[in-house]
């Protein structure tokens, strides 16, 4: 995807304001920069890379580029582990995160009529907060329920006869399973699904659609930039749209850093455009997607990526093989009789390691017969050799936030 001119104008006027404030990473970063040498498409991808263990290291404000008195809130990372990214918004942040959270739920066939329950979080992460500003801003009742306390969800789900659920997609499957078991299905009024901040395969995706009897979209974003909302799916096809007036995406090699044509695989790179408490220029973000070149049939002008399908930073080896999350998933989904939940324990005994893949099995699966199945399966697409374990559906753990599937207990 090659930079116009007006985005190229947006991005130096950006570094030019992170060069000049006293204390901003970028001013040491880029102090041999000169903005007027910046002529071409090869100018700008010569820029270095910013990383997420720079903004570690000037936690926690050293990314601000405008004074203490424009900020009016900040927001901080989700990770559990190391020292937290703090991003500060100013009052034209906000506003502009509410404008494409609005796009967001406009795209995705959402009005000011619909009733959105909000599931994630609160607080320092952006999500919650995120999802509510968008409705705000589109004018619809809004529903802040933030995470848990599941049995009060669903009395607000059908008193207040939401049809929207905003939700992880670990969340949105344990109500879907709470309503099933419950057998409050013919009360609840939901006819979209907003689904983001993890990865989720195509069985997880086909049981939350079938079992809530609603229409899907991922949405797309991190706290680094803005949170979600930076992109969403539309009722054409999978891929996501994202705003390019506010975000340039770039797709690279993670290993060599290239940039890569159109279309290939690689690791999304964001430079905001239009940021001002803390503007990133080329950042890795370590999801991995692809930039789909085609027009969408929706008609929307704004560019598209593909769902994001893991990060670059998730991948685990073992006895040499490299493997992702979605690979295991991807085995998953052509074997019949396995459900969509799954779990993954890496050990090391006898001086050799060994992958178990734990997976629920559907009622009335010949579960032997099914393992035998997986592990075959897991041999041919991804080279290894497993213990493949299927175990009764519901045995898995659930989450309300986010749900960890890869214990490595190696080291």
């Amino acid at each position: 995807m090659q930079l116009n001119d007006k985005q190229y104008d947006l991005i130096k006027r950006q570094i030019n304001k992170v060069k000049q404030y006293d204390g901003n990473l970028y001013q040491k970063k880029f102090a041999s920069l000169n903005t007027e040498d910046l002529v071409t498409q090869a100018d700008f991808e010569a820029i270095p890379f910013t990383e997420k263990d720079e903004l570690r290291e000037v936690y926690p404000l050293g990314i601000q580029a405008v004074p203490d008195t424009e900020i009016v809130r900040i927001h901080s990372s989700s990770g559990t582990t190391g020292t937290p990214i703090i991003i500060p918004y100013t009052k034209r942040d906000v506003e502009d995160w509410a404008l494409m959270f609005e796009r967001c739920y406009e795209t995705a066939g959402i009005t000011n009529t619909d009733r959105i329950q909000i599931t994630p979080g609160y607080g320092l992460w952006t999500a919650g907060i995120g999802f509510q500003l968008g409705a705000e801003k589109l004018g619809a009742m809004t529903i802040p329920m933030g995470p848990g306390n599941t049995a009060k969800q669903l009395k607000m789900m059908v008193d207040l006869k939401s049809t929207v659920l905003c939700a992880t997609s670990s969340y949105a499957l344990l109500l879907a399973e709470e309503i099933e078991k419950r057998g409050i299905g013919e009360k609840i009024h939901l006819r979209k699904g907003i689904i983001g901040s993890e990865r989720w395969g195509d069985k997880m995706r086909d049981r939350i659609a079938d079992e809530l009897g609603v229409e899907l979209y991922d949405i797309y974003g991190l706290t680094e930039v803005y949170g979600p909302g930076i992109g969403i799916s539309c009722h054409k096809d999978e891929p996501m749209h994202y705003w390019d007036d506010f975000v340039y995406i770039e797709i690279i090699d993670p290993k060599t850093g290239e940039v890569l044509p159109d279309g290939e695989i690689g690791e999304v790179v964001i430079t905001t455009l239009r940021k001002e408490g803390a503007p990133l220029i080329r950042y890795r973000t370590h999801d991995l997607s692809r930039i789909i070149p085609e027009k969408c049939g929706c008609g929307s002008k704004f560019p598209r990526i593909d769902r994001i399908i893991g990060r670059s930073d998730d991948m685990i080896k073992v006895k040499g093989v490299n493997i992702y999350p979605g690979q295991v998933e991807d085995v998953l989904r052509d074997v019949k009789g396995v459900s969509s939940e799954y779990q993954v324990m890496i050990d090391h005994m006898n001086g050799k390691d060994i992958m178990t893949l734990f997976f629920e099995t559907e009622d009335g699966a010949d579960k032997k017969a099914v393992e035998k199945e997986v592990g075959a399966a897991f041999k041919a697409k991804v080279g290894l050799q497993i213990k493949p374990m299927g175990v009764v559906m519901g045995e898995l753990p659930r989450s309300e936030k986010k749900t960890t599937r890869i214990f490595d207990n190696r080291y």
